[in-house]
């Protein structure tokens, strides 16, 4: 006898045909993403950043993409250092992620020194401890986007950590894989 996985019943929200930015961000955040911290390190200013807007983009050559909002401070240390690293956060590392999308956390370096990382040899970015994996970028070009700036990047560095269940984002929420609680 088969069985079959027990089915997820969600209400359906009717949206208008000319959604605001609040419809449309509840919207879009029903699709699960990984979370990342972006980290980058222009002339004297290290940063670091929670990501969820991170995506692989083309196997030939190595690319991945970025989006961070324009009046972020990372935008202006991305456009400085023309490079990054990418820290792909496990479902343990809530603590991390929420620290780094805390507007109140240190300026600079000092927002790293509680925390484990490394310095990464191709960008000088930092590197965070037992993520799951980590890759260094060059910047090939910026392009516009509304609020928002894409940054295409070169991957330059690969390199994976202990493999387990991942961070995501999903309902406006961290979750992981099996926390066993129902979709928002």
């Amino acid at each position: 006898m088969a069985t079959t996985a027990p089915s997820l019943l969600l209400e359906k929200v009717p949206v208008p045909s000319s959604p605001t930015s609040r419809e449309y961000r509840a919207t879009v955040g029903l699709f699960a993403t990984g979370v990342t911290v972006i980290s980058a390190n222009a002339v004297g200013l290290q940063h670091g950043m929670t990501l969820n807007s991170f995506t692989s983009v083309s196997l030939d050559p190595l690319l991945v993409l970025v989006c961070v909002e324009r009046d972020a401070l990372m935008h202006k240390v991305l456009e400085d250092a023309g490079s990054f690293a990418v820290s792909v956060l496990g479902g343990d590392q809530e603590p991390i992620a929420r620290y780094f999308s805390d507007s109140s956390r240190p300026p600079g370096v000092a927002q790293f020194d509680d925390l484990g990382y490394r310095t990464g040899k191709a960008t000088g970015a930092p590197l965070l401890d037992d993520a799951i994996a980590w890759l260094e970028c060059e910047v090939e070009r910026t392009y516009d986007g509304g609020d928002h700036s894409i940054f295409l990047a070169r991957v330059v560095m690969v390199e994976r950590g202990r493999v387990r269940e991942p961070l995501l984002y999903f309902g406006g929420t961290y979750r992981t894989l099996n926390d066993g609680r129902p979709a928002a």
